[in-house]
This record gives structure tokens, C-alpha cells and sequence, in this order.
């Protein structure tokens, strides 16, 4: 009997950047290499000449050149929603702060109002474009949030839609709790008792349907305080669930030293971080989740301290952040240019924070966002010559297959 392998598919003549471990190049490339697949998971890869003699594949695809990533991973997306904003963004170009119009009933509470109204079919809907056009980035793995709900019927029902699109499309989804969001209005002066209502009954009926796989908060002054983000972290640990954080966006709450004394997965956003939040963060291996989108809707002007992260250490992920309000950018492409040119991210850097560490960010570093033996076979064909230009472009997508458990598809799914 032959010992030659036999594998599902087998991707010849593509130049791989598999962002393992710490290559020199930053990529981990592999020119003129192979790839092979096998029950949804990486079987082999390496150079082409080093194929094992009499190895078979049911299916052979021609890479013609093109390179070869993991799965692109988006770790901090409210893509599920109704409504939009754009008369926000006016507002904002004619001077009106984010707290500003938040405080006078906009922002968050705006969308809250547009969603709670949409029924499940509506949101669907209204959410499935801006799906797809993530899919056809090249992105595998979609973290959806709630909270533009605030009371138990839309915050699941945001939920189960974002659940549908993980199993109806070639999409890992992972589903994130954000009830506290905003303090919704029918709790105006009642912070305490809407966490709650948080702790105590909306979050442990959704997580006992399953629709729950981690929870985050929006710790800020116009958000919730360190005490009650507290207290829902505690609530999450509870039913052992990981935690994150918004945190240190518009100020400094010590929302990253929170997050990472609960262990949390990742602090998002960041602006505001302190060397204290940042030492935190490193005894916990708490991942930096970079959110360009919001900081250039914004216009804000304060960078995270991304040199004394990168100098401690600290993963950084990139993530596309898409919201109504403050990131309206379904693009993780669109991220990656916007880390490198807002940021200072080096390509190779913003290319891992959408792999390696964002993979990380959502507790899936065993899983995926790295091309290695015996991970899940999530990939991205690209039309490039070298992987720079998927963060040297903006407003032009290059995808040209995407992978999900080994099987292939176009990245737009109408083709």
C-alpha cells in the first residue's frame, strides 16, 4: 500500500504568506509554493519541489502565480443594524462633537430607534450588503456585535440575524453581547438598575440560546463606568464567557487595566491608553484591537500610543469597526490603508493584525489567521505582486478566490 498522501484539494503555483511565527520577511513567504487540503483543514504546505512523491488531491486548482493569506479576520464589526446616520456626519463637518450629538439623543440611541423598529427579515436585509462586501475582501471570519438594541427582543434578534449569516454564507461569525452600549432611554437616571438587567437576566437568557460567544462594553463618560463594566465582567465570568472592552476612546477611564484584570481578550480602540493600561495589558496578553475607521470619521486628532505598543510588545489587531455612525466602512481593506497611513502601521504589521492577531482578538489564534498544519483551511487568492499592496491601495479590491474549510468559491458570491 502507497504511503502517499491523499488530499481533498491542492493549491499549486502560489506564493504563499502564511504570517506564521516571526519570519524575517514579516510574512512568512514561501515563493512557488503548494498548499493541500484536507476534511476542511490545512493537510501540507510548502514549497512546490518539496511536494511528497505520489501525492493525489481530488482537486487541483492553479494558482497562476497569485499569493496566498489566511483568511482575512474583521475582530470588531456592528454590522447588524437598521437605519443610517449620514446626517451625523454633517452635523460633525459643521463642528458638533460625537459626545455632543450622542448627549442630545443621536448617535447610538439613533440607530437603537431604527433597529428596535426593523423585524428580523428588514434587518437581514439591510445587513446582508454590507456581509458581502466584506466576503468579497478576502474576509473569512466576521465578529458581529449587538446593542443597538438595549432591551431583550432586538438584542436577540440582532443576534440570531448575525448567527443566520454564519450558517447561510461561507462565514465564520462570532457573536459578541454589547448591551451596554448606551443607556437606553427608558432607563434615563437608572444606569444601575439597566446593568442590572444586564447581569442578571438579558445576558444568561442569550447566552443559554447560544448566541452569545463574548461580551463587551462601551466603558466611557458617555457610555458606563469602570464599577458597572465591572460588574457585567463579573456577570460574563459567570457563565464563562470572555470578555472585551471599548475602551479609552474618547478618554481615559482605565478601561484596558479593566479589561485585562478580567483577562480579556482585547482593549479596542485606544486613543486615550495610559503606560499603566498598556503594562496591564501585556500581563494579560490582552490583544490591541486598532479602529482607523472611527479615528478618521471622527477626525480625531489623538493616535494610540502605537510605538509604546508595538515597543511592549503588545499584539496589534486591525479591524474595520463598521458601524452607522462613526465608521461607516464596511471595507477591513479600507482599515489596513488606513492603519498604515493614519497610524504609521507598517504593511506587514496591519497585514497580521488581520490575520495572526485578530484571530487572537476573538480567542481563535488555535484555529485560524495563520496558514499551518492542521488549522482550518480559511484563505484569500489575491491579484497582487506583493502582499503591500493590499494595505498601499484604497477603494480597490484584488480578491480573486476565497476558501472557507477548504472548499472554494468566488469572493462575490453572485458570480
Amino acid at each position: 500500500m502507497s504511503d502517499a498522501p491523499r488530499w481533498d484539494a491542492l493549491w499549486l503555483d502560489v506564493q504563499l504568506a502564511t504570517m506564521a511565527g516571526d519570519a524575517p520577511d514579516g510574512y512568512g513567504t514561501i515563493r512557488d509554493g503548494a498548499i493541500a487540503v484536507r476534511d476542511g483543514r490545512i493537510a501540507w504546505l510548502g514549497p512546490r519541489t518539496a511536494l511528497p512523491a505520489g501525492a493525489e488531491a481530488a482537486e487541483v486548482h492553479e494558482g497562476r502565480g497569485r499569493w496566498l493569506t489566511p483568511g482575512l479576520i474583521d475582530c470588531h464589526t456592528h454590522v447588524v443594524y437598521a437605519g443610517n446616520r449620514s446626517d451625523e456626519f454633517e452635523a460633525r463637518l459643521e463642528g458638533a462633537s460625537y459626545e455632543e450629538i450622542a448627549r442630545r439623543g443621536g448617535g447610538i440611541l439613533s440607530t437603537v430607534r431604527a433597529t428596535r423598529a426593523a423585524g428580523k427579515e428588514a434587518l437581514h436585509a439591510a445587513s446582508l450588503p454590507r456581509v458581502l462586501n466584506l466576503l468579497a475582501e478576502g474576509v473569512t471570519t466576521l465578529e458581529i456585535k449587538s446593542g443597538y438594541g438595549l432591551e431583550p427582543d432586538t438584542e436577540a434578534r440582532m443576534l440570531r440575524v448575525a448567527r443566520g449569516f454564519g450558517r447561510r454564507l461561507p462565514l465564520r461569525v462570532r457573536t459578541t453581547f454589547l448591551g451596554a452600549h448606551a443607556l437606553p432611554p427608558e432607563y434615563a437616571g437608572r444606569a444601575d438598575d439597566y446593568v442590572a438587567l444586564l447581569c442578571d437576566h438579558m445576558l444568561p437568557a442569550l447566552a443559554q440560546e447560544g448566541l452569545v460567544d463574548a461580551v463587551d462594553a462601551f466603558c466611557e463618560r458617555i457610555g458606563f463606568t469602570p464599577a458597572q463594566t465591572a460588574r457585567l465582567f463579573d456577570a460574563a465570568a459567570r457563565l464563562g464567557l470572555p470578555v472585551k472592552l471599548h475602551a479609552e476612546q474618547l478618554s481615559d477611564q482605565g478601561g484596558a487595566a479593566l479589561v485585562a484584570r478580567h483577562r480579556g481578550l482585547s482593549a479596542d480602540h485606544l486613543e486615550w491608553l495610559s503606560p499603566a493600561g498598556i503594562a496591564a495589558m501585556v500581563e494579560a496578553g490582552t490583544v490591541a484591537v486598532l479602529l482607523p475607521g472611527a479615528f478618521h470619521f471622527l477626525r480625531e486628532t489623538r493616535l494610540p500610543p502605537i510605538e509604546a505598543l508595538r515597543d511592549a510588545g503588545v499584539p496589534l489587531a486591525v479591524a474595520s469597526d463598521c458601524n452607522p455612525g462613526t465608521s461607516p466602512m464596511p471595507s477591513l481593506l479600507a482599515a489596513l490603508s488606513l492603519a498604515c497611513t493614519l497610524f504609521r502601521l507598517r504593511p506587514r504589521e496591519a497585514l497580521a493584525g488581520a490575520t495572526r492577531h485578530a484571530a487572537a482578538a476573538l480567542g481563535l489564534a488555535h484555529e485560524i489567521g495563520t496558514l499551518e498544519v492542521g488549522k482550518a483551511a480559511d484563505f484569500a487568492l489575491w491579484d497582487i505582486e506583493r502582499p503591500a499592496e493590499l494595505c498601499a491601495t484604497l477603494g480597490f479590491n484584488p480578491c480573486s478566490e476565497v476558501v472557507v474549510g477548504g472548499r472554494a468559491r468566488s469572493p462575490r458570491l453572485a458570480d
